[in-house]
């Protein structure tokens, strides 16, 4: 059941005069549009809902009441004829004209993980829209008019001009995905054109390659002669942490605070899931931790001093220190691989390959799932399948040594 009316809200402005607003109710949920004009209490009649005589410009602003109410009845019927789910804020943004811009609701959508305090997705996300943006050269643009040679249309475009991974392009389609599905919740926009699926735009990540490093490659890390509190010997501490610990990643390591630190074990929450995680700490950890101890109340805390002096409440700052310590810590890997002679790119991130790359198939893909910490054990083997080659190897050589 659906109804649209008019009605003076009661927010009066600085004259005290009262906005008249079109009110659309539909399954007892309301949404309210505003007509942008402000009148007095006694000027309005509250049983036929409409502006008295009393008020100069009655016969006016009730011609544009009426006008309203039928463009809106209009649109209900329309959108209730494509889907009998259409929600109240659908219809509203149908109405004032905004609803089928993809970037007024690529806007909402960043707002709204920005209200969900999702600010790493955030980060990812925002530039990705703004590439759409620049792409199409223009600051708004139909959602309905989002279609498969567009999309093939960008993804050239991305790989030819802006010179993007094609594991990145994904990422970009994913978001425009995103969005479009958000819309087709919402009522704004119906399926029937929908850009993506079979045959047409498919949502699929090109295999990586991931690359670790080798048990002597790590032991010609640890076994450098480093000076003791240089900048080098900082970061192969960091490094090697995040290898110990099956390759946790920078932001944990660098959040982690010694009060995590119970009874020989580590206890932390994962940035990336939330889950909360507890693993032994191994020797060469302890090693480590106790280069940093009589360090605790200047880092603020935390057991290396990245995050010393960041609002630990205002996650943004956290964020951006993160980003830029993981930054500094990866340009000093490069010196630590020449210095050590590896002829791998080493960064942060590649400790946790490196742990996948020397684990092999010596530990039951049970335990590495509970080690990586990853939600489905499907996750697991094929992220393991990049670092276990001995059965291929030796069918290889099964074939041609003769």
């Amino acid at each position: 059941m659906s109804s649209i009316t008019a009605i003076l809200r009661k927010k009066p402005n600085a004259k005290g005069e009262y906005p008249i607003y079109i009110r659309i109710t539909k399954e007892r949920k309301s949404t309210f549009v505003a007509l942008g004009y402000y009148i007095k209490m006694e000027d309005w009649d509250e049983k036929h809902k409409k502006v008295r005589k009393s008020h100069p410009n009655a016969v006016r602003l009730n011609n544009l009441i009426t006008k309203r109410i039928t463009e809106a009845g209009g649109k209900l019927i329309e959108m209730d004829a494509s889907d009998k789910n259409v929600s109240v804020k659908a219809i509203r943004k149908r109405i004032i004209n905004k609803g089928n811009d993809f970037f007024a609701i690529a806007e909402e959508y960043l707002a709204n993980l920005e209200k969900l305090k999702k600010y790493n997705q955030l980060s990812a996300e925002k530039p990705r829209v703004t590439h759409f943006r620049d792409f199409l050269k223009c600051k708004k643009f139909p959602i309905e008019q989002i279609d498969v040679p567009l999309l093939k249309a960008y993804q050239s475009y991305l790989k030819a001009e802006r010179e993007i991974s094609d594991r990145t392009i994904v990422n970009h389609l994913i978001v425009i995905r995103t969005i479009y599905n958000s819309a087709i919740k919402e009522g704004i926009i119906d399926n029937k054109n929908y850009p993506f699926g079979k045959d047409k735009i498919q949502i699929k990540f090109p295999e990586s390659i991931k690359i670790g490093l080798t048990q002597e490659e790590v032991l010609a890390i640890e076994q450098l002669d480093l000076a003791v509190g240089s900048k080098e010997w900082h970061t192969r501490n960091v490094w090697l942490l995040s290898f110990y610990l099956a390759g946790i990643r920078v932001a944990d390591v660098l959040e982690t605070k010694w009060e995590d630190i119970q009874d020989g074990r580590l206890r932390y929450r994962m940035n990336k899931n939330q889950k909360v995680v507890s693993l032994k700490i191994p020797d060469k950890v302890l090693t480590i931790l106790s280069y940093y101890e009589p360090y605790k109340a200047l880092n603020g805390g935390y057991v290396f001093p990245e995050l010393k002096g960041v609002d630990e409440k205002d996650y943004k700052a956290v964020l951006a220190a993160i980003r830029n310590a993981n930054r500094t810590l990866n340009k000093y890997l490069k010196r630590i691989a020449k210095l050590a002679k590896i002829n791998k790119n080493i960064t942060m991130h590649i400790s946790r390959h490196t742990f996948g790359n020397i684990s092999g198939d010596k530990i039951s893909i049970q335990m590495l799932q509970k080690l990586y910490r990853h939600s489905s054990i499907t996750t697991t083997v094929n992220y393991q399948a990049n670092f276990i080659n001995k059965d291929v190897d030796d069918a290889l050589d099964a074939v041609i040594d003769f």
